[in-house]
């Protein structure tokens, strides 16, 4: 039986001061630029690429914001868990429980692009166990299953 994770998962506002407190607990500050990424990547229903996070943090804001201060952003949203790296991507998502760590498993869904990120201790903790086994120290595992979600698959 696989051990999936239930979170009260917070959205708008509330995932934005969610992110805050984590991003502060670490040590770090939650300046206006990681605010407004933050809820532009929040604001995504599907992974967004920093070009994608620039765009449109520079609409809301009025002026230009570079793609490379939005990878350096991303960069510490991941390493601070408020974000998460879809690697066959290189896009990102908004982390819906900032304050709980787990590894990553992504179902990706080739035709819409759909991402959705699901928690199973009993797949990951497998994974590091096999990892280990080799002598290999996992540090931050993701797993990614392309296919197709249930919309897409679905008869017109």
């Amino acid at each position: 039986m696989a051990a999936h994770h239930h979170h009260h998962e917070p959205q708008g506002a509330d995932l934005a001061k969610a992110a805050q407190a984590t991003l502060e607990k670490s040590g770090e500050q939650w300046t206006a630029m990681r605010e407004q990424i933050f809820k532009a990547l929040a604001s995504f229903d599907k992974p967004a690429s920093a070009y994608d996070i620039a765009e449109a943090v520079s609409k809301a804001e009025g002026r230009r914001v570079a793609a490379n201060s939005v990878y350096r952003i991303l960069d510490l949203f991941v390493a601070s868990n408020l974000a998460r790296r879809v690697e066959s991507a290189n896009a990102y998502v908004a982390n819906a429980h900032p304050d709980c760590l787990h590894d990553c498993i992504f179902l990706v869904c080739d035709s819409c692009g759909q991402t959705v990120h699901i928690d199973d201790d009993h797949i990951t903790k497998g994974v590091r166990s096999a990892a280990a086994a080799t002598g290999f120290s996992p540090v931050r595992p993701v797993i990614e299953v392309r296919g197709t979600c249930a919309e897409c698959d679905t008869p017109n």
